[in-house]
């Protein structure tokens, strides 16, 4: 059976119905300096998505993230979230960065951490209705019984916990995660994948992963981005898929043992 074509930009508007856009990006362009990093990025995500980006180191997939959550801003061209910009819409998108904490020797707790996601504009104190959101965010991930630990004791897969958490603690329509599995072990790279699953009957999801192996088993659709955007609305990632956005024939990617293996091929090819 042929695979779906690849198409620039969203999904056509008629593919869920009449679902809600949770994710608008139209015509986006982004450099650092004079290097461009996106060109002419289109995309259009909509409500109870799972989607993947995918891509080569330097492609553009965490600054595609950060201009979602307004870190950046777009050289030009326009991003909606929930049908408003960004900066209007972030109470209702939990984002968990790849750099979980710049300072892990910093003396704060699992429930602090997780506090914080209720912090609001002029800073009121944390109320009961905070304490039981956080209480039910911890349980979710499995982290309650650790929640007086200092968020620097922890290991790198409950630190995660904590930070996804930390996201859902205000009921995000969209939740934003950039190589969730980068640095946990293999056993909980398939756990945080189930709870994501879990999560998805509720929110949006959008991740960034190199782990294909991981990925595919979850996702429902797949953005290859490369500066420019390659929008494939089914989870089946094909070899024309990667050729697409690394240019060259990757027969397979992996993490794990670790290995990388590529097909031969010549570095000037398109």
């Amino acid at each position: 059976m042929r695979p779906p074509a690849a198409a620039k930009g969203g999904p056509p508007e008629s593919r869920r119905g009449l679902a809600d856009k949770v994710i608008e990006i139209e015509d986006v362009h982004f450099s650092y300096g004079r290097q461009p990093v996106l060109s002419g990025v289109n995309l259009v995500v909509e409500e109870g998505d799972f989607i993947a980006f995918l891509g080569p180191n330097g492609g553009g997939k965490t600054t595609l993230l950060k201009l979602l959550v307004g870190v950046l801003r777009p050289d030009r061209g326009r991003i909606r979230l929930l049908g408003r910009p960004v900066r209007e819409s972030l109470g209702s998108v939990g984002y968990i960065p790849q750099d979980l904490i710049s300072n892990p020797g910093f003396p704060i707790s699992v429930l602090e951490v997780v506090l914080m996601g209720r912090l609001r504009p002029r800073g009121r104190g944390f109320d009961e209705a905070d304490r039981q959101a956080a209480r039910e965010a911890l349980l979710k991930v499995g982290m309650w019984d650790q929640r007086g630990r200092l968020i620097s004791d922890l290991s790198g897969g409950q630190r995660q916990r904590a930070f996804i958490a930390r996201a859902l603690v205000d009921r995000p329509r969209l939740i934003l995660l950039d190589e969730p599995v980068a640095s946990v072990d293999q056993e909980w790279q398939g756990r945080l994948f189930e709870l994501l699953k879990e999560l998805n009957r509720e929110a949006t999801i959008v991740v960034v992963s190199h782990d294909l192996t991981v990925v595919s088993s979850y996702i429902k659709s797949v953005a290859c981005i490369n500066q420019s955007l390659y929008y494939h609305p089914t989870p089946q990632i094909t070899a024309r898929m990667l050729r697409q956005v690394y240019h060259c024939p990757v027969e397979l990617i992996a993490h794990g043992l670790p290995h990388r293996v590529l097909g031969e091929h010549d570095q000037g090819e398109s």
